[in-house]
């Protein structure tokens, strides 16, 4: 999995938004540590959230499965684009077919799990796949057998509101853990002066700090 952060807004902008309601310009100190802390008060203490939609980062995200992508699916209010299965089979298509426990061949296009049964059924299933196509079906009708694991892509765009709630929920031990790894790797790809409006959102990691000073 690799997480690359695009873009993003910068935080003077919500400020300014904020800021907006109440005329309060000539408090502003241009995103500095003011404006941050009105951006903390407002839009998380004082839960008027809608104001953190105007903070909207763009992320690329590689290498996850297309179960990972079904999870995401659930969320809103994101935009994705996705790799399209239609046109970039072929590159299954023409590679050699892989032996059953061949695995760092197969991770390539699968994400691996590592339990060796599954693993080894995703391979099977990579071949079944490559089978299919080079007999010469569509691939609109050959994806139908894609395995879950198969990796996939995508350019993510979310605003800081809905990306809290993503944190909140896929950060928690209870989510599949191939997204979980994704929270974490989103949080930590986050720019350092935007991560403390997502910290709380960690909270099953400070749970189990806190467990282990007990």
């Amino acid at each position: 999995m690799n997480i690359t952060l695009m873009h993003y807004t910068p935080l003077d902008v919500c400020a300014h938004a904020i800021r907006t309601c109440w005329q309060s310009f000539d408090k502003s100190d241009d995103g500095g540590d003011r404006d941050k802390a009105l951006i903390d008060r407002v839009g998380n203490k004082f839960k008027h959230a809608s104001t953190m939609e105007h903070l909207v980062y763009t992320f690329y995200i590689q290498g996850v499965s297309r179960a990972l992508l079904q999870e995401l699916a659930r969320h809103r209010i994101a935009s994705p684009s996705v790799k399209s299965t239609r046109y970039t089979l072929k590159e299954l298509k023409e590679s050699e077919p892989f032996a059953d426990d061949d695995y760092q061949s197969a991770k390539r296009f699968i994400v691996l799990t590592n339990n060796k049964l599954v693993d080894s059924a995703s391979i099977k299933a990579l071949n079944n796949l490559q089978s299919i196509l080079k007999s010469g079906i569509s691939n609109d009708i050959a994806k139908y057998c894609l395995p879950e694991s198969y990796k996939t892509e995508l350019t993510w765009t979310i605003n800081a509101r809905s990306l809290q709630n993503f944190i909140s929920l896929r950060s928690n031990k209870a989510a599949l853990w191939e997204i979980r790894e994704m929270s974490y790797a989103i949080y930590n790809s986050l720019p350092t002066e935007h991560q403390y409006l997502f910290e709380a959102c960690l909270y099953q990691e400070k749970k189990d700090s806190s467990s282990l000073e007990l």
